[in-house]
């Protein structure tokens, strides 16, 4: 190691150097060239194309954070499938069988997730008029 060790970094330092010059030149020249002229039409939240309806502090129903966390939970257990496939030559039988009962209480728990009506976004709940 007769040269400088952190003289490899070195392309790595001028590169996040230019990428922040560049971020700046843009936000700068942004501000600097841009209208600036505010007016109704353009300070109004923009919906899809449609007039904003209600408050804009509404609260969104706890179906919608149940669902997401869902989601999340079911989308990740189905990326542990991926090296599973992938290693399923060498894993033989033994994988085979160890996957059909992770699938097996991946399913449990979806029809459990199921029959509680978690997914049902159309059942009202007590505190609901219908």
């Amino acid at each position: 190691m007769a040269e400088n060790y952190f003289a490899r970094y070195l392309p790595l330092l001028i590169h996040f150097v230019v990428v922040a010059g560049i971020a700046a030149a843009i936000v700068v020249l942004s501000t600097l060239v841009g209208h600036h002229k505010k007016n109704a039409a353009k300070m109004s939240p923009y919906e899809c194309g449609m007039q904003p309806i209600g408050d804009i502090k509404g609260r969104f129903s706890v179906k919608f954070y149940l669902v997401a966390m869902l989601f999340i939970l079911f989308d990740v257990e189905a990326v542990f499938m991926y090296p599973w496939a992938i290693l399923l030559k060498e894993l033989k039988m033994f994988g085979f069988w160890e996957m059909l009962v992770y699938i097996g209480i991946v399913l449990v728990g979806f029809f459990y997730v199921w029959k509680k009506g978690v997914l049902d976004w159309n059942k009202p709940t007590r505190n609901e008029v219908i």
